[in-house]
């Protein structure tokens, strides 16, 4: 009997765990995974909807299965300097999150907190509006301000070429505006302990999964105005916010003194990495960690003047600096070789 309560769990925990990405299949995909028939799983799909863990909608060929929201949450606050993220969290966010693990409510508090000291202090907008969503599998947040934009705050007060050359800045980490009072640690460490994390604002979309090394970023159709942060983790993931920390941290001082670099933000549209003007673009701060590692991912080819500029001329100038690269073509491979060769 226990056997079989424990087999029931395991098909209901993989059905909510999968239909958000099988909503119209999960009933074979289940079947299939388990060794059962289609009327077995659809027993378990019944009760998970008079649980109200999911919902049904449609007849017979057209019907599809969603997470149903277990919890939500709405409401919007004056931007002022009167506004304090922590009684935000404490009186308003936290209550409506439920039970979570531990390390699960330590993620949210950081990352709620974050985001809304952000936006209370950067953003120059008159309002902040918070959504909440939680589901049996997940709990998703967006932040919403009015105000400037936050690529847009960072392209002028740094004096940058646009606001994609602000996304670059801040996927290095240590980027702030305000360097007396904030570290530029937050958006950074913010993006990879969640599940999904992404930005909206001005001309940009900026995201970052959290299986992914890399950044993402695209190009909006249309300008938005303000900036929306979308966030998303599981409810029983066992991440902690140390164990994210400690990736970017060595033993030795323990300080945020490593980096991964996005190449390939660098690049503008189908432009090659070719220039010294590019690689500088892409070197700026970087000489603030101890240990860079310049990931390659998507970038097929790069010039000499590039790969000189990086792994020459400023290998050379910053000695303390241990650079890494990661994710190489055999033709990056070969022009990174060339310009340590030289180097050496």
């Amino acid at each position: 009997m226990v056997g079989l309560r424990k087999r029931g769990e395991d098909i209901r925990c993989f059905i909510i765990e999968n239909v958000e990405e099988h909503p119209r299949d999960i009933t074979t995909i289940a079947a299939e995974k388990f060794d059962v028939s289609r009327q077995a799983i659809n027993k378990h799909i019944n009760k998970l909807v008079e649980q109200g863990s999911i919902n049904r909608s449609g007849k017979t060929r057209n019907r599809t299965y969603t997470l149903a929201p277990t919890a939500q949450y709405r409401e919007s606050f004056e931007l002022s300097p009167s506004l304090e993220e922590d009684q935000v969290w404490r009186r308003n966010i936290k209550p409506r999150l439920g039970e979570l693990p531990d390390n699960v409510m330590d993620i949210w508090h950081y990352g709620m907190t974050e985001m809304i000291n952000n936006a209370i202090d950067h953003s120059d907008g008159a309002t902040l509006l918070v959504n909440i969503v939680r589901t049996a599998q997940d709990t998703k947040a967006i932040i919403h301000d009015d105000g400037i934009g936050i690529f847009r705050k960072i392209m002028t007060e740094l004096d940058l070429e646009d606001e994609r050359h602000a996304v670059l800045e801040l996927s290095k980490g240590k980027l702030t505006t305000d360097p007396t009072r904030h570290t530029g640690e937050g958006i950074f460490f913010t993006s990879r302990v969640f599940d999904s994390y992404a930005i909206m604002s001005g001309e940009v979309y900026f995201s970052h999964n959290f299986e992914d090394i890399e950044d993402f970023i695209l190009q909006n159709e249309r300008p938005m105005n303000g900036t929306t942060v979308f966030m998303d983790i599981s409810n029983n993931t066992a991440r902690t916010t140390k164990s994210v920390f400690d990736q970017y941290t060595t033993d030795e001082d323990y300080g945020f003194n490593k980096t991964v670099v996005p190449v390939k933000l660098a690049q503008y549209g189908n432009e090659n990495l070719v220039s010294r003007s590019q690689a500088k673009r892409l070197l700026a701060r970087v000489d603030r960690f101890r240990i860079v590692v310049f990931d390659f991912e998507d970038v097929e080819t790069i010039g000499q003047a590039f790969a000189d500029e990086i792994f020459r001329v400023f290998a050379s100038n910053n000695a303390d600096v241990e650079i890494y690269s990661t994710n190489m073509t055999k033709d990056v491979a070969q022009m990174v070789g060339r310009a340590k060769v030289r180097e050496a």
